[in-house]
């Protein structure tokens, strides 16, 4: 069975870089990616055209993002009570401290800032996958 992963990236950069990053995994990753957290959470709730979507294993959340920004997403995800057994790895190129306080007060699973370096990315990216996908038991979807 396949890792499933929802991706919440606006930047279609970096999630053709995660996408990259991910392709040599040891381990099958089914990547979905959306662009805005109105999105999201309609992925996560299954609803419109996400109703046959599967479970996410992980999310990896951007915090900057249109329409209903990540600390949003993130405050819903852990508030409601199916979704927040789902971890949340908050992957921003935010560095404030208020941004990282806030992620672990509204229950963030892990706060990554993107590097800007191409190979710095993937690695950071690569470690995320050898932590969450390899060493961490998820919880059944």
């Amino acid at each position: 069975m396949p890792i499933e992963v929802l991706l919440v990236e606006d930047n279609p950069g970096d999630a053709q870089l995660i996408r990259i990053a991910l392709e040599d995994s040891k381990v099958s990753i089914n990547l979905n990616v959306v662009e805005d957290g109105v999105e999201a959470m309609a992925f996560l709730r299954k609803q419109e055209k996400y109703h046959q979507v599967p479970n996410p294993d992980i999310v990896l959340l951007d915090l900057n993002l249109p329409k209903k920004d990540g600390r949003e997403v993130l405050a819903e995800i852990k508030a409601d009570t199916v979704l927040r057994r789902i971890p949340v790895v908050v992957l921003t190129t935010s560095q404030a401290e208020e941004d990282i306080l806030k992620a672990y007060s509204l229950a963030a699973n892990c706060y990554i800032t993107k590097p800007v370096d191409f190979d710095q990315f993937v690695k950071i990216v690569q470690s995320i996958e050898n932590f969450w996908f390899a060493i961490v038991k998820l919880p059944p979807g």
